[in-house]
C-alpha cells in the first residue's frame, strides 16, 4: 500500500502544478489581450528637446514626448517643467501629435504642465515659440500679417515634423490636434476653418464698452492679447492680404481653444467648422471678455463642447510662474482672489487629455 499512497500524492501535486501553470498562462494571455485592446500604453515620463524650423522667420519649437527615462524638475526662467532633457523617445507608436500655441508675447514653456501630461499619455507635443510674437520679439504684431501668419506658423511646424526622419513615420495622420490659449486659441480655430475679418474687430471696439482688454491699443501702448489685432487694423489699408483671412489646415482633426481671442471670426465660418472643438473660458477674464470671444464661439458653433472655469482669470490656463511676470494685460503669475491655479491645472490637463482620447477612440 505504501507505494500506492506515494504515487497518489505525486499525482495530486503534478495535477496541482499543471493547474497553476494553466491559470497563470491564461491570466497572462488575458492581460496581454486587454493591453492590446487598450492601445499604446501611457508613458511614465516626458522627454524634452528643442528644434528650429527653418524659414524666413525661423521658429524655436519645444518637443515634449513619451520616454522611459525618469523626468526631473528643470528650472527654465520662471518655469519648472518636469522633463527628461534629451532623453530617447519611447519606441511605442505615438498616440498622436498635438500642436501647442501660446498667447501673445508668450513662450514655448507657457503650458509645459499640459504638454508634459500629454507626453506622458503617449503624444508628441510641439509647443511653438511664435516668431515675431513672443516675449523677446513682437515685430509680427505691427506687420499687417498677424491674423494669417500666426496660424500658418503652426502649419509650417506640422510640415517639418511630418517630413522628419525621426518623427514623421510615427505620427498617425488621423490623430493630429491643436491646443491654443488666447491668441493661440485664435490660431487653432483659424486652422479649424474659422475666418478672421478685420472690420469685425474695428466695429467691435467702436461699440463695446466692456471689453477694454481687447481694445486696449486704442487707449494706450500695445501689450495686451488684443493689441495684435488692433495694431493690424491700422496697417490693414496697406496690407497685402484681403480683409477676410482664411488659412485652414485640413490635417488638424480636433482643437482645444482656451480663453480664445475670437471676436474677429465671422459667425458663418464658425458655424461651418466640421472638426471637434473644445472651448474653455475663464469666468473673470479681464483681458478677453468671454461673451465676445469664447462664448461667441459656442453660440455660433453649437457642436463645440464649452465650459467656464469658475473664479478663473485669463492666465489660469498657463503654468504657474515662480515669480511675477508683469505685462500691460496684468501679471501673468497672479490669480483672482480665491482662485487656486495650481489646484485647477491638473483638472484642465484631465479635460484636455480626455477630449483628445474621445476623438481618437
Amino acid at each position: 500500500m505504501t507505494p500506492r499512497i506515494a504515487y497518489s500524492h505525486c499525482t495530486f501535486w503534478r495535477y496541482t502544478l499543471n493547474l497553476i501553470r494553466t491559470m497563470l498562462y491564461r491570466g497572462a494571455l488575458a492581460a496581454a489581450t486587454l493591453l492590446s485592446l487598450a492601445g499604446p500604453a501611457s508613458a511614465q515620463h516626458a522627454g524634452y528637446r528643442t528644434l528650429t524650423v527653418a524659414g524666413e522667420a525661423p521658429m524655436t519649437v519645444a518637443l515634449y514626448y513619451p520616454t522611459a527615462v525618469a523626468a526631473r524638475t528643470v528650472p527654465m526662467g520662471p518655469w519648472l517643467p518636469s522633463v527628461a532633457p534629451g532623453a530617447a523617445p519611447a519606441q511605442a507608436q505615438l498616440k498622436g501629435l498635438i500642436l501647442l500655441s501660446h498667447g501673445t508675447s508668450g513662450t514655448e514653456l507657457n503650458h509645459h504642465n499640459l504638454a508634459t501630461r500629454l507626453a506622458r499619455e503617449g503624444y508628441l507635443v510641439a509647443a511653438v515659440r511664435h516668431s515675431g510674437d513672443n516675449w523677446q520679439d513682437r515685430s509680427l504684431i505691427a506687420s499687417g500679417r498677424y491674423l494669417s501668419e500666426r496660424p500658418l506658423q503652426l502649419s509650417r511646424v506640422l510640415d517639418a515634423l511630418l517630413a522628419s526622419p525621426e518623427w514623421g513615420a510615427r505620427i498617425p495622420a488621423e490623430r493630429i490636434g491643436a491646443v491654443g490659449h488666447s491668441a493661440g486659441g485664435y490660431s487653432v480655430l483659424a486652422l479649424a476653418g474659422a475666418r478672421g475679418d478685420f472690420q469685425r474687430s474695428a466695429q467691435h471696439c467702436r461699440t463695446a464698452q466692456d471689453d477694454p482688454g481687447y481694445c486696449a491699443l486704442a487707449k494706450g501702448p500695445a501689450g495686451t492679447e488684443a493689441a495684435a489685432a488692433q495694431t493690424e487694423l491700422a496697417a490693414s489699408a496697406t496690407a497685402p492680404e484681403a480683409r477676410l483671412v482664411s488659412v485652414p489646415d485640413r490635417r488638424i482633426r480636433a482643437v482645444v481653444a482656451l480663453a480664445p481671442m475670437a471676436v474677429v471670426f465671422t459667425p458663418e465660418s464658425l458655424a461651418a467648422i466640421k472638426v471637434p472643438v473644445r472651448v474653455i473660458v475663464a469666468e473673470h477674464d479681464a483681458v478677453l471678455n468671454g461673451k465676445y470671444h469664447g462664448t461667441y464661439v459656442a453660440a455660433n458653433l453649437p457642436s463645440a463642447q464649452t465650459s467656464t472655469v469658475p473664479g478663473a482669470g485669463h492666465f489660469a490656463f498657463m503654468a504657474q510662474p515662480t515669480f511675477p511676470l508683469p505685462s500691460p494685460a496684468g501679471d501673468a503669475s497672479s490669480n483672482p482672489p480665491g482662485f487656486d491655479r495650481v489646484a485647477f491645472l491638473p483638472e484642465l490637463e484631465n479635460q484636455v487629455a480626455a477630449f483628445f482620447a474621445d476623438q481618437w477612440r
